[in-house]
């Protein structure tokens, strides 16, 4: 049985979604996957038992048949955390996180644990990234984002600190078009020349950024007036109409792919011009129902829409605390980033690193 650690160096750099594409794709390739997470920050009540939402979420992408709650190590809480910190008579959350591993091995070829949200995430109860993977002696894959060329290229640095010779390589996510060329060309060779190989770099994509309008009425806590059959479609950006009609319209229709036009409950001027133009969804703001005529047009144009309480200021703010960082939930998005891996990631020169095939 082989095993990999895919551990991320910053929040939202795409961890859970290179799991589940390269779940997918040793699926595909005939190895039989498993899963485990070893530490989980985020409690989640299932069937009156703690477990993790991302682990769970995998766990039915990949079609996996464990029980949720056997697919996490240690699930901290804060009583959890308390104890571990004051020394009350801690567990030995290590031991634990071992006892998991070797359950979910149990007749799996190879299986992916999903390490913390950044790189520093565990060393305060002493399951740090480089901890874990020492103790069950598995080779580690780190995940990052393109925020800038410095930024990036000491994220490296420091993963190989950390990693040590355990760091099989590392894969750049959210590449802008204007940066591939330094990516490839110049951190590239460099990261290589320091024993970090680089795996992938995969370019920033717009629709993988969206959200969907099933999305935003969770965030929002919305409630659909029309058509909220349209869940799963996907916003790719989000227009504010808080000007007249005139301002509103020419950046509606000058800003490209899908989106969502925000704006109170009250003007209805605004929301019928919306639905001249190619819009995904409509949020109506300040919890003021609209007339009857716009919900009559919104659905002869197959636009759903949600009636939220916040204001217009509120609810922007809201969205956006979450744009760019929701789950590969739509198949769509999910296979958009399998194709973008398939291009842009060496599986190849992975699976020699894990010694699969061998």
């Amino acid at each position: 049985m082989k095993a990999l650690y895919v551990t991320s160096l910053h929040t939202f750099s795409g961890k859970t979604a290179l799991c589940l594409g390269l779940g997918r794709r040793l699926q595909a390739d005939g190895y039989e996957v498993g899963y485990l997470k070893p530490l989980s920050t985020q409690p989640w009540q299932v069937g009156g038992r703690v477990a993790d939402e991302d682990a769970d979420f995998v766990r039915r992408t990949l079609g996996l048949s464990e029980d949720p709650c056997d697919l996490v190590g240690v699930v901290l809480t804060q009583k959890l955390l308390m104890q571990e910190l004051t020394g009350e008579a801690p567990p030995d959350l290590l031991a634990q996180v071992k006892a998991a591993f070797e359950r979910v091995s149990a007749g799996k070829d190879v299986v992916l644990l999903e390490g913390g949200a950044s790189a520093r995430e565990g060393f305060s109860v002493g399951l740090g990234t480089p901890v874990v993977a020492e103790a069950l002696d598995v080779p580690a894959l780190a995940v990052t984002y393109f925020y800038d060329r410095m930024s990036l290229l000491d994220d490296c640095l420091v993963a190989k600190l950390r990693l040590g010779e355990r760091l099989l390589g590392v894969m750049v996510n959210k590449v802008p078009d204007e940066e591939m060329d330094f990516v490839v060309n110049v951190a590239h060779p460099y990261l290589e020349s320091r024993d970090i190989p680089l795996l992938g770099a995969l370019p920033l994509r717009q629709q993988l950024q969206a959200i969907s309008v099933g999305e935003l009425a969770d965030v929002l806590q919305g409630e659909f007036l029309a058509l909220p059959e349209k869940r799963d479609e996907l916003i790719e950006h989000l227009v504010v109409g808080a000007m007249s009609v005139e301002q509103a319209l020419p950046r509606i229709r000058r800003i490209p792919g899908t989106k969502a036009v925000i704006t109170g409950g009250d003007r209805a001027d605004m929301q019928l011009v919306a639905l001249e133009t190619a819009v995904k969804c409509l949020v109506l703001t300040g919890h003021l129902r609209p007339m009857p005529e716009v919900l009559r047009r919104a659905e002869e144009a197959s636009v759903p829409v949600l009636l939220v309480r916040g204001n217009t200021m509120e609810t922007v703010e809201a969205i956006e605390r979450v744009f760019g960082k929701t789950r590969l939930g739509q198949r769509a998005k999910l296979e958009q980033f399998e194709a973008l891996l398939v291009e842009h990631f060496d599986f190849e020169r992975l699976y020699e690193g894990m010694g699969l095939g061998e």
